[in-house]
């Protein structure tokens, strides 16, 4: 079954993609290492079919009666980023050149899908580590070019358009200036700032933002997206070296909606948010995150970002 469900109560779709319940879980033979048919030919990074996708444009038609339990096609595109051809590195340590060319794809992934009229919203993240719930260890991204735009990011969208309207001026441009010599910066270069953001809601969790108005990937170039993948190699390098392990986390990229319309408001950002809040305690969301949506975090944002930077 494939197929989008509105909850009413919330105000939000929700994907139903029963067949990924029988998903395998690899752990011996691996999909994108050298010699598997899904990756032959010479490349760097690679952007490959999801083969389980809880959205597909081969999605069913479904009956929507407009009434209190509404249905929709769960239309869309979701793919793998397949970061390198080597199965035991981690992303971390992939070269500079390597990291260009992540950027670049996710760029030209953004622009391709997102040009699609049915696809609203492009949504690149990362999954790293079993705490996070990853199954196949090859180090790899993934893509969902949405129907709609997803709740959080409509959120970050709707107060970020009260700020504007409130002050004229972009939310996270006055963020980055309030945070580029203060307490909580960890790293910066030409053209990016990574720090613990004020109300951080995991201990270690860091946003990396553009120092000037980007609202998407689409507007960067070479050197934009050299700087960004600069930054984050360098803060996924510190992340590896807190506890001396290789850290979980999950990684989004929040890029400006493709539903055709404009929001000059929005800034691009990347949010990197690591699960373990000291080397033997992981944060789990439990009755407070999931049943209230109220996060606490048991650290300081200023005391996690020096632990950071002195790495």
């Amino acid at each position: 079954m494939h197929e989008l469900r509105w909850d009413p109560i919330y105000g939000r779709w929700v994907v139903i993609a029963s067949s990924r319940h029988d998903r395998p879980v690899l752990k011996s033979t691996c999909p994108f290492c050298p010699g598997s048919p899904e990756v032959r030919g010479e490349w760097t990074v690679k952007a490959l079919p999801n083969m389980f996708p809880p959205l597909t444009p081969e999605a069913p038609e479904v009956r929507d009666d407009k009434g209190l339990y509404r249905r929709a096609r769960a239309e869309g595109f979701c793919e793998v980023i397949v970061e390198s051809k080597e199965h035991s590195i981690d992303l971390a340590d992939l070269t500079l050149g390597n990291f260009l060319e992540l950027m670049k794809l996710y760029r030209d992934r953004y622009v391709e899908l997102g040009g699609r009229r049915e696809v609203k919203y492009v949504y690149i993240f990362r999954n790293k580590g079993e705490i996070i719930g990853v199954t196949l260890h090859h180090p790899h991204g993934q893509l969902y070019a949405l129907p709609f735009i997803p709740p959080v990011i409509r959120d970050q969208l709707d107060g970020e358009a009260k700020y504007r309207a409130g002050t004229g001026r972009c939310m996270l441009c006055d963020m980055v200036k309030e945070e580029i010599d203060g307490p909580r910066l960890v790293d910066s270069n030409d053209h990016f700032a990574v720090y613990v953001p004020f109300a951080a809601k995991f201990a270690y969790e860091t946003h990396i933002v553009p120092l000037g108005h980007v609202s998407s990937l689409s507007e960067m170039g070479e050197p934009e997206l050299y700087d960004l993948g600069k930054i984050m190699k360098g803060i996924l390098s510190r992340y590896n070296h807190l506890f001396d392990f290789s850290l979980p986390y999950v990684m989004a990229l929040y890029n400006s909606p493709t539903d055709g319309r404009e929001y000059p408001y929005h800034h691009f950002h990347v949010d990197i948010m690591p699960r373990h809040r000291s080397r033997d305690n992981i944060k789990y969301l439990a009755g407070s995150e999931l049943g209230a949506g109220v996060f606490i975090n048991d650290s300081s944002p200023e005391e996690r970002a020096a632990e950071l930077r002195n790495l």
